[in-house]
């Protein structure tokens, strides 16, 4: 049984294996420019971001319909749980699928058809983030925020991702201060590619509760200081930065440092068909890479609860941290 966790950092368009495209592709009719599954996995190759993400958006096309929105949140909700995670706090980028043609309410009501029975289906309990496209336009937006206000029953919070570097938080104070209004709550991808004024920014001008990376913030000792005060969780994907070459080498990366410092650092995806594994196999990547013991193991399991947005039910949340106190790891003696 693989060590109980909450996943925080993971987008779900992320988790589009190449089988399941294909097939999506075959029920829509749309065609890929991909002979086999094994061709699309060979593209699954990056040399940065920007690489990454025109493969990531290109795959889109097959995401439709409702269903294919619920096949895609299943067939991630049934890996996740196979790898302990317990909750998932999933991302979504509605902005790259209105631009397609696929309405707001498709998206969130088909991911929720999957999320809204998690709990039984999968033993995951599941909240919605929805994010926006910090290279889109700030008017862009707040369209998307007022598009999903009917769905808000579905949406605990508000996100920012996709290209880092010349897009500053700053643009979107507007739509963070709209979302704060309307009770969500708020993080940002800051601090993987952009510089560490960026996690600065994402706190002071969006008040964001959580940073998704984060990980520039060593360069900063005053801001390493500021996250640890303010107990401001730092959700890291150790996998995806190798992939897009924010760290060279895994064995090179800072999470023993930040660990070491204080920081509430917690292990998570991302996008993980595209990356090369899903969070267990990040942990046990940054166990064997950075030769992490087993008790932190368990801090990093401890963190990603308490670092979830688990406040409506603190019940839940001191169950699942009951689980990971009671976890006994494979082997001991």
């Amino acid at each position: 049984m693989p060590l109980p966790k909450a996943e925080l950092h993971l987008h779900i368009e992320g988790t589009l294996e190449p089988e399941l495209a294909f097939a999506l592709a075959a029920r829509n009719g749309v065609p890929l420019p991909y002979a086999h599954t094994d061709e699309l996995r060979k593209a699954y190759q990056f040399d940065d971001l920007q690489s990454f993400l025109n493969l990531y958006y290109e795959l889109m096309a097959v995401l439709r319909t409702e269903q294919d929105f619920e096949d895609l949140a299943n067939a991630y909700l049934a890996r996740a749980a196979a790898q302990g995670v317990r909750h998932a706090e999933i991302f979504f980028d509605p902005q790259a699928h209105i631009a397609r043609g696929v309405a707001m309410g498709t998206v969130v009501e088909g991911l929720w058809r999957a999320l809204g029975r998690s709990t039984e289906n999968h033993g995951v309990s599941t909240q919605l983030i929805m994010c926006f496209l910090r290279d889109e336009s700030a008017e862009s937006a707040l369209e998307t925020l007022e598009a999903a206000k009917p769905h808000l029953d579905r949406i605990v919070g508000i996100g920012l991702d996709s290209a880092e570097v010349g897009h500053p938080p700053v643009k979107f104070r507007e739509v963070y201060e709209a979302a704060a209004a309307l009770g969500l709550r708020r993080v940002a991808h800051a601090g993987e590619e952009g510089p560490p004024e960026y996690i600065t920014e994402a706190l002071d001008v969006l008040g964001v509760e959580r940073i998704d990376h984060g990980l520039r913030c060593m360069e900063d000792g005053a801001l390493v200081e500021r996250l640890v005060r303010e107990r401001v969780p730092l959700t890291l994907c150790p996998l995806s930065n190798v992939r897009l070459r924010a760290v060279d080498v895994l064995a090179e990366h800072p999470l023993p440092a930040m660990l070491d410092a204080g920081l509430l650092c917690t292990v998570n995806s991302d996008d993980p068909a595209y990356f090369g594994g899903y969070v267990a196999d990040n942990f046990h990547a940054v166990r064997d890479a950075l030769g992490l013991d087993q008790e932190r193991m368990r801090e990093l399991a401890r963190n990603s609860f308490l670092a979830s947005f688990l406040e409506h039910d603190e019940e839940l949340r001191a169950r699942y941290l009951a689980e990971v106190e009671a976890y006994d790891f494979p082997g001991r003696r």
